[in-house]
Protein backbone atom coordinates (compact mmCIF):
# COMPACT_ATOMS: atom_id res chain seq x y z
CA UNK A 1 0.00 0.00 0.00
CA UNK A 2 2.60 2.62 0.87
CA UNK A 3 5.71 0.98 -1.88
CA UNK A 4 5.21 3.77 -3.74
CA UNK A 5 7.46 6.77 -2.70
CA UNK A 6 5.20 10.29 -2.86
CA UNK A 7 8.27 12.09 -4.64
CA UNK A 8 8.30 9.09 -7.43
CA UNK A 9 5.12 11.22 -9.00
CA UNK A 10 6.56 14.05 -11.00
CA UNK A 11 4.01 17.07 -10.73
CA UNK A 12 3.55 17.84 -14.82
CA UNK A 13 2.91 13.63 -15.18
CA UNK A 14 -0.24 14.10 -12.91
CA UNK A 15 -1.07 17.63 -14.23
CA UNK A 16 -1.23 15.55 -17.66
CA UNK A 17 -3.18 12.88 -16.38
CA UNK A 18 -5.93 15.11 -14.60
CA UNK A 19 -8.77 16.00 -16.67
CA UNK A 20 -7.81 19.56 -18.54
CA UNK A 21 -9.33 22.94 -16.81
CA UNK A 22 -11.67 24.59 -19.53
CA UNK A 23 -9.66 27.60 -21.24
CA UNK A 24 -10.43 30.43 -19.25
CA UNK A 25 -8.51 33.60 -18.61
CA UNK A 26 -5.56 33.38 -16.63
CA UNK A 27 -6.63 35.00 -13.47
CA UNK A 28 -8.95 32.48 -13.56
CA UNK A 29 -7.26 29.58 -14.00
CA UNK A 30 -4.86 30.51 -10.72
CA UNK A 31 -7.92 31.17 -8.84
CA UNK A 32 -9.48 27.79 -9.89
CA UNK A 33 -6.44 26.29 -8.95
CA UNK A 34 -5.69 28.17 -5.74
CA UNK A 35 -9.22 27.14 -4.71
CA UNK A 36 -8.94 23.73 -4.84
CA UNK A 37 -4.86 24.00 -3.41
CA UNK A 38 -3.39 22.75 -6.64
CA UNK A 39 -5.14 19.37 -6.95
CA UNK A 40 -8.53 20.23 -9.06
CA UNK A 41 -10.65 17.15 -9.83
CA UNK A 42 -12.21 16.23 -13.37
CA UNK A 43 -14.92 18.08 -14.12
CA UNK A 44 -17.09 15.20 -14.60
CA UNK A 45 -16.62 14.22 -11.00
CA UNK A 46 -17.61 17.38 -9.39
CA UNK A 47 -20.57 17.51 -11.95
CA UNK A 48 -21.63 14.31 -10.22
CA UNK A 49 -20.83 15.21 -7.13
CA UNK A 50 -22.62 18.75 -7.40
CA UNK A 51 -25.62 17.34 -9.03
CA UNK A 52 -26.18 14.62 -6.04
CA UNK A 53 -25.57 17.40 -3.07
CA UNK A 54 -28.11 19.98 -5.06
CA UNK A 55 -30.85 17.06 -5.12
CA UNK A 56 -30.31 16.64 -1.66
CA UNK A 57 -31.45 20.11 -0.97
CA UNK A 58 -33.82 21.25 -3.39
CA UNK A 59 -37.07 20.18 -1.81
CA UNK A 60 -36.05 20.71 2.04
CA UNK A 61 -35.50 24.48 0.77
CA UNK A 62 -38.53 23.88 -1.59
CA UNK A 63 -40.57 23.30 1.70
CA UNK A 64 -38.70 26.61 3.48
CA UNK A 65 -39.42 28.72 0.19
CA UNK A 66 -43.23 27.62 1.01
CA UNK A 67 -43.27 27.77 4.68
CA UNK A 68 -41.96 31.07 4.13
CA UNK A 69 -44.39 32.65 1.09
CA UNK A 70 -47.43 31.00 3.18
CA UNK A 71 -48.44 34.42 4.39
CA UNK A 72 -48.73 36.22 7.34
CA UNK A 73 -52.33 35.79 8.38
CA UNK A 74 -51.79 31.66 8.14
CA UNK A 75 -48.83 32.32 10.31
CA UNK A 76 -50.29 34.39 12.80
CA UNK A 77 -53.06 32.08 13.10
CA UNK A 78 -50.74 29.31 13.59
CA UNK A 79 -48.43 31.42 16.32
CA UNK A 80 -52.03 31.81 17.96
CA UNK A 81 -53.59 28.28 17.89
CA UNK A 82 -51.59 25.30 17.23
CA UNK A 83 -47.73 26.07 17.44
CA UNK A 84 -47.46 26.83 20.87
CA UNK A 85 -48.81 23.49 22.34
CA UNK A 86 -46.35 21.91 19.69
CA UNK A 87 -43.82 23.16 20.69
CA UNK A 88 -44.57 22.36 24.39
CA UNK A 89 -45.07 18.84 23.36
CA UNK A 90 -42.27 18.18 21.55
CA UNK A 91 -39.59 19.98 23.12
CA UNK A 92 -40.81 18.62 26.59
CA UNK A 93 -41.11 15.51 25.07
CA UNK A 94 -37.37 15.69 23.71
CA UNK A 95 -35.90 16.62 26.35
CA UNK A 96 -37.24 14.05 29.29
CA UNK A 97 -36.52 11.43 26.65
CA UNK A 98 -32.86 12.61 25.75
CA UNK A 99 -32.39 12.77 29.91
CA UNK A 100 -33.39 9.68 30.70
CA UNK A 101 -31.69 7.54 27.51
CA UNK A 102 -28.48 9.41 28.26
CA UNK A 103 -28.87 8.02 31.91
CA UNK A 104 -29.92 4.33 30.67
CA UNK A 105 -27.44 4.68 28.19
CA UNK A 106 -24.05 5.91 30.08
CA UNK A 107 -24.78 3.96 33.75
CA UNK A 108 -25.53 0.64 31.18
CA UNK A 109 -22.13 1.26 29.05
CA UNK A 110 -19.98 1.81 32.48
CA UNK A 111 -21.32 -1.63 34.21
CA UNK A 112 -20.43 -3.63 31.18
CA UNK A 113 -17.33 -2.27 30.05
CA UNK A 114 -15.44 -1.04 33.80
CA UNK A 115 -17.28 -3.52 36.07
CA UNK A 116 -17.55 -7.41 37.21
CA UNK A 117 -21.16 -7.12 36.41
CA UNK A 118 -22.23 -10.87 36.03
CA UNK A 119 -22.05 -11.96 32.13
CA UNK A 120 -20.67 -8.44 31.35
CA UNK A 121 -19.58 -9.82 27.66
CA UNK A 122 -22.99 -11.02 26.64
CA UNK A 123 -24.41 -8.08 28.29
CA UNK A 124 -22.21 -5.90 25.41
CA UNK A 125 -24.14 -6.81 22.66
CA UNK A 126 -27.78 -7.81 24.18
CA UNK A 127 -28.03 -4.22 25.71
CA UNK A 128 -28.00 -3.06 21.70
CA UNK A 129 -30.81 -5.10 20.75
CA UNK A 130 -33.27 -2.49 21.10
CA UNK A 131 -32.07 -1.08 18.08
CA UNK A 132 -33.67 -3.78 16.13
CA UNK A 133 -37.07 -2.50 17.13
CA UNK A 134 -38.63 0.28 15.29
CA UNK A 135 -40.10 2.61 17.87
CA UNK A 136 -43.68 2.44 16.27
CA UNK A 137 -43.13 -1.37 16.57
CA UNK A 138 -42.39 -0.80 20.04
CA UNK A 139 -45.37 1.35 20.39
CA UNK A 140 -47.90 -0.92 19.16
CA UNK A 141 -46.89 -3.87 21.52
CA UNK A 142 -46.56 -1.85 24.79
CA UNK A 143 -50.73 -0.64 23.24
CA UNK A 144 -50.91 -4.39 22.95
CA UNK A 145 -49.83 -5.07 26.66
CA UNK A 146 -50.83 -1.71 28.61
CA UNK A 147 -53.86 -0.38 26.40
CA UNK A 148 -57.15 0.02 27.65
CA UNK A 149 -57.87 -3.47 26.26
CA UNK A 150 -54.76 -5.05 26.50
CA UNK A 151 -53.04 -8.05 28.39
CA UNK A 152 -52.40 -6.21 32.08
CA UNK A 153 -55.93 -4.91 32.05
CA UNK A 154 -57.47 -9.30 31.54
CA UNK A 155 -54.77 -9.91 34.29
CA UNK A 156 -55.70 -7.75 36.79
CA UNK A 157 -59.04 -5.67 35.59
CA UNK A 158 -57.44 -2.78 34.50
CA UNK A 159 -54.55 -0.93 32.90
CA UNK A 160 -51.53 -0.12 35.40
CA UNK A 161 -51.00 3.25 33.93
CA UNK A 162 -52.19 5.09 30.63
CA UNK A 163 -50.11 4.37 27.89
CA UNK A 164 -51.88 7.16 25.75
CA UNK A 165 -49.86 10.15 27.61
CA UNK A 166 -46.94 11.96 27.68
CA UNK A 167 -45.57 9.31 29.80
CA UNK A 168 -46.67 6.76 27.84
CA UNK A 169 -44.82 8.35 24.88
CA UNK A 170 -41.84 9.01 26.35
CA UNK A 171 -41.57 5.65 28.01
CA UNK A 172 -41.61 3.72 24.88
CA UNK A 173 -39.23 6.16 23.01
CA UNK A 174 -36.25 6.05 26.00
CA UNK A 175 -36.50 2.05 25.65
CA UNK A 176 -35.69 2.24 22.04
CA UNK A 177 -33.14 4.93 21.41
CA UNK A 178 -30.91 4.57 24.72
CA UNK A 179 -28.97 2.17 22.29
CA UNK A 180 -27.29 5.48 21.11
CA UNK A 181 -26.02 6.32 23.79
CA UNK A 182 -25.15 3.22 24.95
CA UNK A 183 -22.94 2.28 21.41
CA UNK A 184 -21.27 5.79 21.58
CA UNK A 185 -20.26 5.73 24.88
CA UNK A 186 -19.32 2.08 25.52
CA UNK A 187 -16.87 2.79 22.42
CA UNK A 188 -15.61 5.75 24.24
CA UNK A 189 -14.88 3.86 27.53
CA UNK A 190 -12.82 1.30 25.86
CA UNK A 191 -10.43 4.04 23.87
CA UNK A 192 -10.45 6.22 27.09
CA UNK A 193 -7.22 6.45 28.62
CA UNK A 194 -6.21 5.74 31.84
CA UNK A 195 -3.36 7.92 32.58
CA UNK A 196 -5.92 11.03 33.46
CA UNK A 197 -7.40 8.63 36.04
CA UNK A 198 -4.97 6.85 37.48
CA UNK A 199 -3.01 10.30 38.57
CA UNK A 200 -6.10 11.41 39.75
CA UNK A 201 -6.10 8.71 42.12
CA UNK A 202 -2.39 9.68 43.27
CA UNK A 203 -3.50 13.16 43.80
CA UNK A 204 -5.51 11.58 46.52
CA UNK A 205 -9.01 11.43 44.93
CA UNK A 206 -11.53 8.51 45.93
CA UNK A 207 -13.03 6.23 42.64
CA UNK A 208 -16.48 8.66 42.94
CA UNK A 209 -14.45 11.92 42.85
CA UNK A 210 -12.58 10.24 40.21
CA UNK A 211 -15.25 9.46 38.35
CA UNK A 212 -16.98 12.88 38.46
CA UNK A 213 -14.34 14.89 37.93
CA UNK A 214 -12.39 12.49 35.64
CA UNK A 215 -13.97 9.96 33.56
CA UNK A 216 -17.20 11.46 33.35
CA UNK A 217 -15.77 15.17 31.43
CA UNK A 218 -13.80 13.22 29.11
CA UNK A 219 -16.97 11.07 28.46
CA UNK A 220 -19.18 14.64 27.52
CA UNK A 221 -18.21 14.41 23.55
CA UNK A 222 -19.54 10.97 23.54
CA UNK A 223 -22.49 11.76 25.51
CA UNK A 224 -22.86 14.48 23.65
CA UNK A 225 -22.49 13.09 19.77
CA UNK A 226 -25.52 9.84 21.43
CA UNK A 227 -27.44 12.87 23.21
CA UNK A 228 -27.81 14.44 19.94
CA UNK A 229 -28.76 11.47 18.09
CA UNK A 230 -31.48 11.01 20.09
CA UNK A 231 -32.84 14.61 20.48
CA UNK A 232 -32.89 14.42 16.61
CA UNK A 233 -34.70 11.23 16.56
CA UNK A 234 -37.33 12.50 19.12
CA UNK A 235 -37.55 15.37 16.90
CA UNK A 236 -38.47 13.27 14.14
CA UNK A 237 -40.06 10.50 15.27
CA UNK A 238 -43.84 9.87 13.60
CA UNK A 239 -44.68 6.64 14.24
CA UNK A 240 -44.64 6.06 17.92
CA UNK A 241 -45.90 9.30 18.95
CA UNK A 242 -48.86 8.77 16.54
CA UNK A 243 -50.10 5.03 17.64
CA UNK A 244 -49.32 7.06 21.27
CA UNK A 245 -51.98 9.70 20.39
CA UNK A 246 -49.70 12.32 21.19
CA UNK A 247 -49.27 15.56 19.27
CA UNK A 248 -45.82 16.69 17.95
CA UNK A 249 -44.50 18.86 15.07
CA UNK A 250 -44.16 15.60 12.68
CA UNK A 251 -47.51 13.78 13.75
CA UNK A 252 -49.20 17.79 13.05
CA UNK A 253 -47.30 18.10 9.92
CA UNK A 254 -48.59 14.73 8.51
CA UNK A 255 -52.42 15.30 9.78
CA UNK A 256 -52.30 18.87 7.97
CA UNK A 257 -51.16 16.67 4.74
CA UNK A 258 -54.00 14.40 5.11
CA UNK A 259 -56.38 17.43 5.29
CA UNK A 260 -54.46 19.26 1.81
CA UNK A 261 -53.66 22.25 4.14
CA UNK A 262 -49.66 21.86 2.22
CA UNK A 263 -49.82 25.82 3.35
CA UNK A 264 -50.10 24.61 7.02
CA UNK A 265 -47.31 21.87 6.49
CA UNK A 266 -44.60 23.71 5.18
CA UNK A 267 -44.97 26.52 7.65
CA UNK A 268 -44.52 23.67 10.59
CA UNK A 269 -42.10 22.12 8.87
CA UNK A 270 -39.92 25.47 9.04
CA UNK A 271 -40.56 25.64 12.78
CA UNK A 272 -39.29 22.13 12.77
CA UNK A 273 -36.38 22.51 10.56
CA UNK A 274 -35.47 25.83 12.62
CA UNK A 275 -36.05 23.88 15.93
CA UNK A 276 -33.51 20.85 14.75
CA UNK A 277 -30.47 23.40 13.42
CA UNK A 278 -30.49 24.75 16.93
CA UNK A 279 -29.97 21.88 18.80
CA UNK A 280 -27.11 21.01 16.34
CA UNK A 281 -25.45 24.35 16.71
CA UNK A 282 -26.10 23.90 20.39
CA UNK A 283 -24.46 20.25 20.34
CA UNK A 284 -21.72 21.63 17.83
CA UNK A 285 -20.97 24.67 20.55
CA UNK A 286 -20.76 22.53 24.17
CA UNK A 287 -18.17 20.23 22.36
CA UNK A 288 -15.87 22.97 20.98
CA UNK A 289 -14.20 23.43 24.47
CA UNK A 290 -14.40 19.55 25.04
CA UNK A 291 -10.91 18.22 23.18
CA UNK A 292 -9.48 16.24 25.13
CA UNK A 293 -6.30 13.95 23.09
CA UNK A 294 -3.92 11.00 24.13
CA UNK A 295 -0.78 12.34 23.95
CA UNK A 296 1.30 9.04 23.27
CA UNK A 297 0.98 5.04 23.78
CA UNK A 298 -2.11 3.49 23.05
CA UNK A 299 -4.90 3.17 25.37
CA UNK A 300 -4.74 0.44 27.85
CA UNK A 301 -7.38 -1.78 29.17
CA UNK A 302 -9.06 -0.47 31.98
CA UNK A 303 -9.16 -2.30 35.19
CA UNK A 304 -12.71 -3.85 36.21
CA UNK A 305 -14.04 -2.31 39.36
CA UNK A 306 -15.88 -4.51 42.04
CA UNK A 307 -19.30 -3.98 42.21
CA UNK A 308 -19.54 -5.85 45.94
CA UNK A 309 -22.66 -5.27 47.77
CA UNK A 310 -24.27 -3.39 44.49
CA UNK A 311 -23.77 -6.31 42.35
CA UNK A 312 -27.02 -7.74 42.58
CA UNK A 313 -29.05 -4.81 42.79
CA UNK A 314 -27.45 -3.27 39.78
CA UNK A 315 -28.08 -6.72 37.46
CA UNK A 316 -31.52 -6.75 38.28
CA UNK A 317 -31.38 -2.50 36.64
CA UNK A 318 -29.48 -3.81 33.57
CA UNK A 319 -32.68 -7.22 33.23
CA UNK A 320 -35.27 -4.82 33.94
CA UNK A 321 -33.59 -2.75 31.16
CA UNK A 322 -33.84 -5.33 28.45
CA UNK A 323 -36.77 -7.07 29.32
CA UNK A 324 -38.57 -4.19 29.01
CA UNK A 325 -36.83 -2.69 25.76
CA UNK A 326 -36.50 -6.46 24.37
CA UNK A 327 -37.40 -9.68 25.52
CA UNK A 328 -41.79 -8.35 26.27
CA UNK A 329 -41.87 -6.35 22.63
CA UNK A 330 -40.39 -9.69 20.96
CA UNK A 331 -42.41 -11.76 23.09
CA UNK A 332 -45.55 -9.63 22.06
CA UNK A 333 -44.64 -10.39 18.01
CA UNK A 334 -43.73 -13.90 18.56
CA UNK A 335 -47.32 -14.74 20.27
CA UNK A 336 -49.11 -12.69 17.47
CA UNK A 337 -47.43 -13.68 14.29
CA UNK A 338 -48.57 -17.49 15.54
CA UNK A 339 -51.80 -16.53 15.78
CA UNK A 340 -51.54 -14.21 12.45
CA UNK A 341 -49.56 -17.53 10.87
CA UNK A 342 -52.25 -19.90 12.17
CA UNK A 343 -55.07 -17.61 11.04
CA UNK A 344 -53.15 -17.52 7.13
CA UNK A 345 -51.72 -13.99 7.57
CA UNK A 346 -48.64 -15.12 5.70
CA UNK A 347 -50.46 -14.96 2.39
CA UNK A 348 -49.89 -13.86 -1.47
CA UNK A 349 -50.40 -10.46 0.17
CA UNK A 350 -48.00 -10.80 2.79
CA UNK A 351 -45.11 -11.60 0.20
CA UNK A 352 -46.40 -8.35 -2.24
CA UNK A 353 -46.22 -5.92 0.76
CA UNK A 354 -42.34 -7.90 1.44
CA UNK A 355 -41.33 -7.56 -2.10
CA UNK A 356 -42.28 -3.48 -2.42
CA UNK A 357 -40.53 -3.15 0.78
CA UNK A 358 -37.23 -4.87 -0.64
CA UNK A 359 -37.65 -3.47 -4.37
CA UNK A 360 -37.75 0.30 -2.86
CA UNK A 361 -35.47 0.00 0.02
CA UNK A 362 -33.30 -2.24 -2.39
CA UNK A 363 -33.66 0.31 -5.50
CA UNK A 364 -32.64 2.91 -2.56
CA UNK A 365 -29.49 1.29 -1.39
CA UNK A 366 -27.78 0.56 -4.42
CA UNK A 367 -28.58 4.50 -5.75
CA UNK A 368 -27.37 6.15 -2.28
CA UNK A 369 -24.16 3.73 -2.83
CA UNK A 370 -23.84 4.84 -6.15
CA UNK A 371 -24.21 8.59 -5.22
CA UNK A 372 -22.12 8.24 -1.80
CA UNK A 373 -19.03 7.33 -3.77
CA UNK A 374 -18.39 10.52 -5.97
CA UNK A 375 -19.23 12.91 -2.89
CA UNK A 376 -16.72 11.24 -0.18
CA UNK A 377 -13.83 10.75 -2.81
CA UNK A 378 -14.09 14.54 -3.81
CA UNK A 379 -14.02 15.60 -0.28
CA UNK A 380 -10.87 12.86 0.59
CA UNK A 381 -9.17 13.75 -2.43
CA UNK A 382 -9.67 17.32 -3.61
CA UNK A 383 -10.07 19.35 -0.24
CA UNK A 384 -11.50 22.74 -1.04
CA UNK A 385 -13.98 24.79 0.45
CA UNK A 386 -16.31 23.51 -2.54
CA UNK A 387 -15.75 19.70 -1.37
CA UNK A 388 -16.44 20.50 2.48
CA UNK A 389 -20.16 22.51 1.07
CA UNK A 390 -20.89 19.80 -1.42
CA UNK A 391 -20.33 17.14 1.32
CA UNK A 392 -22.32 19.34 3.86
CA UNK A 393 -25.45 19.78 1.12
CA UNK A 394 -25.55 16.00 1.05
CA UNK A 395 -26.31 15.87 4.98
CA UNK A 396 -29.70 18.20 3.99
CA UNK A 397 -32.07 15.50 4.51
CA UNK A 398 -30.45 12.92 7.48
CA UNK A 399 -31.26 15.32 10.58
CA UNK A 400 -34.50 16.36 9.27
CA UNK A 401 -37.76 13.97 9.84
CA UNK A 402 -39.18 11.30 6.89
CA UNK A 403 -42.25 13.73 6.79
CA UNK A 404 -40.53 16.77 5.56
CA UNK A 405 -38.60 15.44 2.98
CA UNK A 406 -41.93 13.87 1.67
CA UNK A 407 -43.68 16.89 1.66
CA UNK A 408 -40.84 18.57 -0.42
CA UNK A 409 -40.80 15.56 -2.77
CA UNK A 410 -44.51 16.70 -3.22
CA UNK A 411 -44.04 20.07 -3.68
CA UNK A 412 -41.07 19.46 -6.31
CA UNK A 413 -42.71 16.26 -8.14
CA UNK A 414 -46.65 18.01 -8.41
CA UNK A 415 -44.93 21.20 -10.11
CA UNK A 416 -42.22 20.22 -12.26
CA UNK A 417 -41.94 16.47 -12.74
CA UNK A 418 -45.70 15.34 -12.85
CA UNK A 419 -45.15 12.35 -14.65
CA UNK A 420 -43.69 10.91 -12.07
CA UNK A 421 -45.74 11.55 -9.31
CA UNK A 422 -47.92 9.21 -8.09
CA UNK A 423 -45.32 6.39 -8.72
CA UNK A 424 -42.44 4.21 -6.60
CA UNK A 425 -39.86 6.93 -7.49
CA UNK A 426 -41.04 9.43 -5.29
CA UNK A 427 -40.44 6.60 -2.44
CA UNK A 428 -37.12 6.05 -3.49
CA UNK A 429 -35.94 9.70 -3.99
CA UNK A 430 -37.24 10.30 -0.40
CA UNK A 431 -35.40 6.95 0.83
CA UNK A 432 -32.07 8.03 -0.88
CA UNK A 433 -32.42 11.81 0.91
CA UNK A 434 -33.18 10.36 4.38
CA UNK A 435 -30.00 7.81 4.35
CA UNK A 436 -27.60 8.79 1.28
CA UNK A 437 -25.31 10.02 4.48
CA UNK A 438 -25.51 6.48 5.97
CA UNK A 439 -23.69 5.09 3.22
CA UNK A 440 -21.39 8.12 2.96
CA UNK A 441 -20.32 7.64 6.77
CA UNK A 442 -19.30 4.12 5.56
CA UNK A 443 -17.32 4.79 2.60
CA UNK A 444 -15.92 7.83 3.87
CA UNK A 445 -14.62 5.54 6.88
CA UNK A 446 -13.40 2.68 4.28
CA UNK A 447 -11.90 5.64 2.20
CA UNK A 448 -9.26 6.89 4.58
CA UNK A 449 -8.18 3.33 4.85
CA UNK A 450 -6.77 3.85 1.22
CA UNK A 451 -3.23 5.37 0.89
CA UNK A 452 -3.69 8.80 -2.02
CA UNK A 453 -0.53 7.42 -3.16
CA UNK A 454 -2.49 4.54 -4.81
CA UNK A 455 -4.44 7.71 -6.79
CA UNK A 456 -1.47 8.96 -7.76
CA UNK A 457 -0.03 6.17 -9.10
CA UNK A 458 -3.09 5.49 -11.15
CA UNK A 459 -2.90 8.81 -12.49
CA UNK A 460 1.05 8.32 -13.78
CA UNK A 461 -0.63 5.52 -15.44
CA UNK A 462 -2.12 7.66 -17.20
CA UNK A 463 -6.05 7.49 -15.65
CA UNK A 464 -8.19 10.28 -15.94
CA UNK A 465 -9.66 11.45 -12.08
CA UNK A 466 -12.68 9.01 -12.82
CA UNK A 467 -10.80 6.49 -14.02
CA UNK A 468 -8.56 6.55 -10.75
CA UNK A 469 -11.79 6.59 -8.89
CA UNK A 470 -13.22 3.37 -10.48
CA UNK A 471 -10.42 1.40 -11.61
CA UNK A 472 -8.51 1.79 -8.12
CA UNK A 473 -10.29 3.18 -5.67
CA UNK A 474 -13.45 1.59 -5.85
CA UNK A 475 -12.00 -1.92 -5.79
CA UNK A 476 -10.86 -1.27 -2.65
CA UNK A 477 -13.33 0.43 -0.50
CA UNK A 478 -16.06 -1.84 -1.75
CA UNK A 479 -16.92 -4.12 1.79
CA UNK A 480 -17.42 -0.34 3.27
CA UNK A 481 -19.64 0.56 0.29
CA UNK A 482 -21.90 -2.65 0.68
CA UNK A 483 -21.88 -1.78 4.57
CA UNK A 484 -23.44 1.15 4.14
CA UNK A 485 -25.53 0.12 1.73
CA UNK A 486 -27.22 -2.68 3.97
CA UNK A 487 -27.49 -0.05 6.61
CA UNK A 488 -29.46 1.90 4.00
CA UNK A 489 -31.72 -1.07 3.43
CA UNK A 490 -33.03 -1.46 6.40
CA UNK A 491 -33.31 2.19 7.75
CA UNK A 492 -35.20 2.59 4.29
CA UNK A 493 -37.27 -0.32 4.68
CA UNK A 494 -38.35 0.39 8.03
CA UNK A 495 -38.96 4.25 7.20
CA UNK A 496 -42.95 4.56 7.63
CA UNK A 497 -44.10 8.59 7.24
CA UNK A 498 -42.30 9.14 3.92
CA UNK A 499 -43.60 6.08 2.98
CA UNK A 500 -47.59 6.34 4.13
CA UNK A 501 -47.44 10.01 2.04
CA UNK A 502 -45.32 9.17 -1.11
CA UNK A 503 -46.64 5.39 -1.99
CA UNK A 504 -48.71 4.73 -5.00
CA UNK A 505 -51.81 3.27 -4.90
CA UNK A 506 -52.01 0.00 -4.26
CA UNK A 507 -48.25 -0.40 -3.52
CA UNK A 508 -47.99 -1.10 0.62
CA UNK A 509 -44.83 -1.65 1.91
CA UNK A 510 -44.99 -3.89 5.34
CA UNK A 511 -44.09 -0.75 7.50
CA UNK A 512 -47.35 0.77 6.18
CA UNK A 513 -49.19 -2.52 6.50
CA UNK A 514 -48.15 -2.56 10.18
CA UNK A 515 -48.85 0.73 10.60
CA UNK A 516 -52.56 0.19 9.25
CA UNK A 517 -53.72 -3.02 10.43
CA UNK A 518 -52.21 -2.13 14.04
CA UNK A 519 -54.16 0.98 14.33
CA UNK A 520 -56.98 -1.30 13.05
CA UNK A 521 -56.15 -3.63 15.91
CA UNK A 522 -55.73 -6.72 13.41
CA UNK A 523 -52.51 -7.36 15.47
CA UNK A 524 -52.77 -10.91 14.14
CA UNK A 525 -51.35 -9.59 10.67
CA UNK A 526 -49.55 -6.80 11.85
CA UNK A 527 -46.80 -8.78 13.90
CA UNK A 528 -45.55 -11.00 11.55
CA UNK A 529 -44.52 -8.21 9.13
CA UNK A 530 -43.25 -6.53 12.35
CA UNK A 531 -41.31 -9.55 13.09
CA UNK A 532 -39.60 -10.04 9.80
CA UNK A 533 -38.38 -6.20 9.48
CA UNK A 534 -36.85 -6.92 13.16
CA UNK A 535 -35.13 -10.32 11.98
CA UNK A 536 -34.46 -7.57 8.63
CA UNK A 537 -32.10 -5.33 11.13
CA UNK A 538 -29.67 -8.02 12.40
CA UNK A 539 -27.09 -7.67 9.66
CA UNK A 540 -26.71 -4.05 10.10
CA UNK A 541 -26.22 -3.96 14.01
CA UNK A 542 -23.72 -6.89 13.74
CA UNK A 543 -21.80 -4.38 11.49
CA UNK A 544 -22.11 -1.44 13.96
CA UNK A 545 -21.19 -3.68 16.87
CA UNK A 546 -18.17 -4.78 14.94
CA UNK A 547 -17.56 -1.10 13.97
CA UNK A 548 -17.28 0.48 17.58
Amino acid sequence: MESIPKKSVPPETIEQSQEKVPDLPGAFSFFWLKLWRGNPPGLGLLTVAIVTALTMLVPILYVVIRGIQGGADRWLRLLDTRIPILLQNTLSLTFVVTFFALFIGVTLAFLVIRTDLPGRKAWQWLLALPLLIPPYVGAITYIIIFGPTGWIRDWLGSPLFNIYSFWGVAFVLILFTYPYVYLITSAALKRSNLNYEEAARIAGLHYGQVFWKVTLPLLRPAMGAGAILVALYVLSDFGAVAALRYTTFTAAIYFQMGNYDQVAAAILSVLLIAITLVFIWGEAKTREKQRFYQSKGTPRQAPVSELGHYKLPLLFYVIAIFTLAVVLPLAVLFYWSSVGITRGAIDSRFWGFAWNSVFMAGSASVLCMILALPVVYLKSRNPSIVSTFVDKLAYAGYALPGVIVALGIIFVFNQYIPFLYGTAALVIVAYVIRFLPQNMQAAEAALTAVSPRLDEAGRMAGYSPWQVMMRVTLPLITPGLLAGSALVFVSAIKELPATLLLRPPGMDTLAVRIWIDASEGFYQTAAPAALLLVLLSIIPLRWMLKKY
